[in-house]
């Protein structure tokens, strides 16, 4: 049996160019390069995931190509790589002081990656502030750290920042794509969005639910398998309760929230998620603002043909009634009735005709 390599590694990023979402950094960063205006020491953060390390990894590599000190089979030997949550005393730096002293045998550069810089202790911060300040001429450092403001002022003054960012929904969508095009994996495109939304900006988090998500579906990645691994409400059941609410069926509405509850979903997240689901019904009635709902293409059209049957007044009723829910759910001494009241008073919207606000009890 072969060893499995997952997604993350198998598909990082050897070149700036295929670096996803930053483009901003690492255009800067080659710019730097070229024109031979490369700080000593650059300060990577930003949320986990987002490629702080891959960037290092790939800005160091360029360094030593262009000064000659890598082997012909890519070898890059001036690379020193720090982890600095295991390795955060004041001894394990000043050991790595001690190392910066000496001129690599080939090339110009060594370059030291730091790996979680914050998780540095106070100590071994002060006693690196004079060598990053006043670094010898042959050395870089790349720090990179998931939380700046854990850095003392000193440490950050002396570098230049780098801020990466979230990767946005459709950079990522675009990305499992491609990853899944040439693993022979099918897929739809709800499928990924959904992926790429529960990530919340972390490419390495999609790649994760992504792997878990084909070998779980055998290859074939569908909305309603993505929901599932996920353990989130996919949007047709959200679709069928508000058609439910809009016929009036009250018994049936109830019938399928128990349902909801019994396989294991929190009413408190499903009654935020309905009032979510409401305001982008709201949002799909104009062409405008079509562009605010975060769903895939496929699911955006379903949304746009059931806005077509609310009203606008009935729709910022049934938002405020599952407001108040959610505002009410903690403090309620049954709060699965809490739920149901807003439920039962969603499906009479329609039928009583008026837009008036329906106070939750």
């Amino acid at each position: 049996m072969e060893n499995f390599i997952v997604s993350a590694r198998k598909y990082r990023p050897q070149e700036f160019d295929t670096v996803v979402g930053q483009s901003h950094i690492t255009d800067t960063l080659d710019h730097a390069i070229e024109e031979n205006q490369l700080a000593q020491a650059l300060l990577f953060c930003g949320p986990r995931g987002v490629g702080k390390t891959t960037c290092a990894r790939i800005l160091a590599r360029k360094i030593n190509e262009k000064d000659g000190a890598t082997s012909e089979d890519g070898f890059a030997y001036n690379i020193h790589e720090l982890d600095a949550a295991s390795n955060n005393s004041v001894d394990d730096i000043r050991a790595l002081i001690d190392q910066v002293r000496f001129a690599p045998q080939t090339g110009k550069y060594k370059v030291y990656i730091i790996d979680e810089v914050h998780m540095l202790s106070s100590a071994a911060f002060n006693a690196f502030l004079k060598t990053l300040e006043e670094p010898p001429a042959h050395a870089i450092f790349i720090l990179a750290t998931t939380e700046k403001h854990k850095i003392i002022p000193t440490i950050l003054s002396r570098c230049q920042i780098y801020d990466f960012k979230r990767i946005t929904i459709e950079d990522i969508q675009q990305h499992l794509m491609k990853i899944a095009d040439a693993e022979g994996i099918q897929y739809e495109d709800d499928a990924l969005y959904l992926v790429a939304q529960k990530a919340d900006g972390a490419l390495r988090d999609a790649l994760s639910i992504f792997d878990r998500l084909s070998t779980f579906s055998q290859k074939n990645i569908t909305l309603e398998k993505a929901a599932e691994v996920l353990n989130i409400l996919d949007y047709d059941q959200y679709l069928n309760i508000v058609d439910l609410a809009l016929d009036n069926n009250i018994p049936e509405v109830l019938t399928t929230f128990d349902a909801i509850v019994k396989k294991g979903f929190d009413p408190h997240q499903f009654i935020g998620g309905l009032g979510s689901h409401f305001r982008d019904l709201m949002m799909a009635q104009n062409p405008s603002t079509l562009n605010l709902i975060e769903v895939g293409e496929k699911t955006r059209v379903k949304f746009g043909e059931q806005s077509k049957k609310w009203t606008p007044q009935n729709l910022i009723a049934a938002i405020e009634i599952c407001n108040h829910a959610d505002i009410n759910y903690k403090n309620s001494k049954n709060p699965r009735l809490t739920v149901e009241i807003a439920l039962m008073q969603l499906a009479s919207l329609s039928a009583a005709g008026t837009s008036e606000k329906k106070k939750n009890i």
